[in-house]
C-alpha cells in the first residue's frame, strides 16, 4: 500500500515536471519567434529625413546620436533641439565641443534635460517640456535598436504629439547579420526583453489605477546618459563574446 502511494507520488511529480518543461519550452519558442520580429523590425535607414518638426529630441546614450541631433537642427529641420538625460554638470557648450562640429551660434536653441535617467524618463521629461513649449511635433533621435522601445514610451507619454523617428546607426551595431556577432546579438535580446517589460507595464497600468509617473519609477529600463557616450565600441568579431563589445552606449 505504502510502494504503491509511493509510485504513484513519483508518477505525479513525473508528470508535474513534464508540464513545466513544455511550458518553458513554449514560452522560449515564443520568446525566440519574436526576437527575430524584432530584429527584423529595426530600422535600416531614416524613412523621413527632410520634413520639418517644431523640435528635435535626442536620448543621450551616444555620442553620435548628440552630433546628428545638432547637425539636423543646423540644417533647419525643427527651431530647436532638446537632449534628454544629460549628466548634472554638463552644459550646451560642453555638448558643442564634444560634437566637434557644430557652429556656436546654435547654442541658443539648445535646451538640455537633466532629470531622465531612463528611456521612460525620457519620454516623460519631454512630454513636459514639449507641453510647457506648446509644441505638437518632434523628431526623435536615438540609436535604431533603442527606436521601438523609444516610440513606445514616447507615444505612450504623449498620444497627443507628433513623433518622427529619426534613427542613429552606430558603426559597430551589425544589424543585418546579428546573430554572428555576440556583441550585437546580446544587444538585440537584451533591448527585446527591455520592449518586452515596457509592453508588459503598459499592459498592467492599463488594466488597474493609475499609479503615479516619473522617471524614478523607470528602473527597469536605466539609460546611459551624457554626452561623453560613444555609439562605436570595439571590434565586434563573429565568435568571440566580448562582454558590451557591440554594446554602443546601452539603453537599459
Amino acid at each position: 500500500m505504502i510502494r504503491g502511494r509511493g509510485a504513484s507520488g513519483r508518477r505525479a511529480r513525473r508528470v508535474s515536471l513534464r508540464r513545466v518543461l513544455a511550458v518553458a519550452g513554449l514560452l522560449v519558442a515564443a520568446w525566440t519567434i519574436g526576437l527575430l520580429w524584432f530584429a527584423e523590425a529595426l530600422p535600416s535607414a531614416v524613412a523621413d529625413p527632410d520634413r520639418r518638426t517644431d523640435a528635435i529630441v535626442v536620448l543621450t546614450g551616444g555620442s553620435d546620436r548628440v552630433h546628428q541631433g545638432i547637425e539636423l537642427l543646423a540644417k533647419d529641420r525643427a527651431a530647436k533641439l532638446f537632449i534628454s538625460g544629460v549628466y548634472r554638470g554638463v552644459d550646451v557648450q560642453e555638448l558643442l565641443r564634444v560634437s566637434q562640429s557644430s557652429p556656436a551660434n546654435l547654442a541658443c536653441c539648445i535646451v538640455l534635460g537633466y532629470e531622465a535617467d531612463s528611456t521612460r524618463g525620457n519620454a516623460i521629461e519631454t512630454a513636459e517640456w514639449m507641453h510647457a513649449e506648446g509644441l505638437t511635433s518632434l523628431r526623435l533621435v536615438t540609436a535604431a535598436y533603442h527606436m521601438p522601445r523609444s516610440l513606445l514610451e514616447f507615444r505612450r507619454a504623449m498620444p497627443e504629439i507628433e513623433i518622427v523617428p529619426h534613427p542613429v546607426f552606430p558603426q559597430n551595431f551589425k544589424r543585418d547579420d546579428w546573430w554572428r556577432w555576440p556583441g550585437s546579438a546580446a544587444l538585440i535580446a537584451s533591448e527585446y526583453s527591455k520592449y518586452l517589460v515596457a509592453l508588459l507595464r503598459g499592459a498592467v497600468a492599463a488594466a488597474g489605477p493609475a499609479g503615479p509617473t516619473g522617471s524614478g519609477q523607470a528602473a527597469s529600463d536605466q539609460t546611459a546618459s551624457g554626452p561623453s557616450g560613444t555609439d562605436q565600441p570595439g571590434t565586434d568579431q563573429p565568435g568571440s563574446a566580448q562582454p558590451g563589445s557591440a554594446q554602443p552606449g546601452t539603453d537599459p
